[in-house]
């Protein structure tokens, strides 16, 4: 059941901030500022040195058993995990979900041994079908610049019951294409960051969170 949950809490929540950072201490106040902008499920890249230092702090502070109005609500989770060892370090470390930039078999598995949603990269139907097969519920479609949010129709074409959820290339401008295309949630990076990298003011951060969110809730509308 606390994977059922926690898939419908993330498509509930239809931005996941994807955080990197040169610091486990950087990346964790870079969260900080995205959720009090209001995006509540943050993505800690296994890219950051020391990363599951931070996703231990962050889930310290944060869970996704809060009230979801509360300002103590997050979903903490990894990226850019290659391996089923990297992704069972991050489960202990607190991650409640985990994405892959690649479909891994093991991977998969081992966050369904621990019933721990997973998000594995897919660029193809094959791999798309395949991570069905193995239990996946929601797939990334990555990188998503590769293509235009008229892909998910495509892929709904033989494929009707695949969440898709594009990482890559989303930005306030075209998140609404995406959302109204048929995706059940967007994966922001870089442009959410960039400008806090740049200047150092993370509170621009919480800026840009609160229009990635006005702006999926004016999608879904």
């Amino acid at each position: 059941m606390k994977k059922l949950r926690t898939t419908q809490l993330l498509t509930e929540a239809g931005v996941v901030a994807v955080l990197r950072a040169d610091s486990a201490e950087a990346v964790a106040d870079m969260a900080r500022h995205a959720i009090r902008g209001g995006i509540k499920a943050i993505e800690i890249t296994m890219t950051v040195p020391f990363a599951l230092r931070a996703i231990e702090q962050l889930a310290a502070e944060f869970s996704s058993e809060a009230d979801p109005s509360s300002d103590k609500f997050a979903i903490i989770g990894v990226g850019t995990v290659l391996d089923p060892e990297t992704a069972r370090a991050a489960i202990l470390a607190g991650a409640e979900f985990v994405v892959a930039p690649c479909f891994s078999e093991g991977t998969i598995k081992l966050c369904n041994r621990y019933s721990v949603p997973v998000m594995p990269g897919a660029v193809t139907i094959h791999e798309i079908q395949s991570a069905l097969e193995l239990g996946v519920d929601i797939v990334k479609l990555f990188p998503g610049n590769l293509f235009s949010p008229s892909i998910i129709s495509a892929i709904k074409g033989p494929l009707p019951q695949a969440n898709v959820m594009p990482t890559g290339g989303v930005s306030l401008s075209n998140l609404k294409d995406w959302i109204r295309a048929g995706a059940v949630a967007v994966g922001i990076g870089s442009d959410l960051t960039k400008e806090a990298v740049q200047t150092g003011d993370y509170s621009s951060i919480e800026r840009k969170a609160a229009a990635y969110i006005a702006a999926y809730r004016s999608a879904k509308a």
